[in-house]
Protein backbone atom coordinates (compact mmCIF):
# COMPACT_ATOMS: atom_id res chain seq x y z
CA UNK A 1 0.00 0.00 0.00
CA UNK A 2 1.76 3.40 -1.17
CA UNK A 3 1.16 6.27 1.15
CA UNK A 4 -0.88 8.98 -0.66
CA UNK A 5 -1.09 12.53 0.91
CA UNK A 6 -4.97 12.44 0.95
CA UNK A 7 -7.22 10.27 3.32
CA UNK A 8 -10.90 9.86 2.42
CA UNK A 9 -12.79 12.59 1.44
CA UNK A 10 -15.34 13.96 4.14
CA UNK A 11 -18.81 13.34 2.91
CA UNK A 12 -20.29 17.06 2.69
CA UNK A 13 -22.21 19.31 -0.06
CA UNK A 14 -20.08 19.43 -3.23
CA UNK A 15 -18.85 23.29 -4.69
CA UNK A 16 -19.00 23.95 -8.38
CA UNK A 17 -15.96 25.39 -9.62
CA UNK A 18 -14.46 26.10 -13.15
CA UNK A 19 -10.92 25.46 -14.06
CA UNK A 20 -9.20 25.07 -17.31
CA UNK A 21 -6.48 22.31 -16.44
CA UNK A 22 -3.63 21.09 -18.72
CA UNK A 23 -4.46 17.81 -20.16
CA UNK A 24 -1.32 15.98 -18.38
CA UNK A 25 -3.03 17.08 -15.09
CA UNK A 26 -6.26 16.14 -15.39
CA UNK A 27 -5.10 12.85 -16.61
CA UNK A 28 -3.13 12.52 -13.52
CA UNK A 29 -6.18 13.60 -11.07
CA UNK A 30 -8.12 11.30 -12.75
CA UNK A 31 -5.52 8.62 -11.63
CA UNK A 32 -4.88 9.82 -8.49
CA UNK A 33 -8.49 9.75 -7.94
CA UNK A 34 -8.41 5.69 -9.21
CA UNK A 35 -5.77 5.36 -6.33
CA UNK A 36 -7.20 6.69 -3.58
CA UNK A 37 -10.47 4.43 -4.25
CA UNK A 38 -8.80 1.62 -4.06
CA UNK A 39 -6.87 2.57 -1.14
CA UNK A 40 -9.80 4.02 0.75
CA UNK A 41 -12.44 1.57 -0.60
CA UNK A 42 -14.27 4.49 -1.27
CA UNK A 43 -14.56 5.19 -5.28
CA UNK A 44 -13.64 9.32 -5.92
CA UNK A 45 -17.41 10.05 -8.49
CA UNK A 46 -15.78 12.63 -9.38
CA UNK A 47 -11.89 13.51 -9.30
CA UNK A 48 -12.56 17.21 -9.38
CA UNK A 49 -13.33 16.87 -5.88
CA UNK A 50 -9.72 15.99 -4.87
CA UNK A 51 -9.01 20.04 -6.18
CA UNK A 52 -9.94 20.96 -3.03
CA UNK A 53 -8.32 18.78 -0.61
CA UNK A 54 -4.81 18.93 -2.87
CA UNK A 55 -4.86 22.54 -2.42
CA UNK A 56 -5.60 22.54 1.67
CA UNK A 57 -2.75 20.12 1.94
CA UNK A 58 -0.68 21.74 -0.27
CA UNK A 59 -1.15 25.31 1.70
CA UNK A 60 -1.38 23.21 5.13
CA UNK A 61 2.32 22.13 4.26
CA UNK A 62 3.99 25.07 2.69
CA UNK A 63 6.78 26.24 5.03
CA UNK A 64 7.24 29.09 3.35
CA UNK A 65 3.63 29.66 3.05
CA UNK A 66 3.45 29.47 6.53
CA UNK A 67 6.18 31.52 8.00
CA UNK A 68 4.81 34.79 5.49
CA UNK A 69 1.44 33.63 7.19
CA UNK A 70 2.77 33.93 10.68
CA UNK A 71 4.46 37.01 10.04
CA UNK A 72 1.27 38.70 8.37
CA UNK A 73 -1.05 37.02 11.15
CA UNK A 74 1.77 38.87 13.82
CA UNK A 75 1.52 42.08 12.05
CA UNK A 76 -2.04 42.32 11.79
CA UNK A 77 -1.63 41.40 15.86
CA UNK A 78 0.35 44.49 16.67
CA UNK A 79 -1.77 46.93 15.05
Amino acid sequence: MSKLKLGPLPDDKPVKVTVDLPASVHRDLVAYAEVLGRETGQPVADPVRLIVPMLERFMATDRGFAKVRRVAQSHRNAR
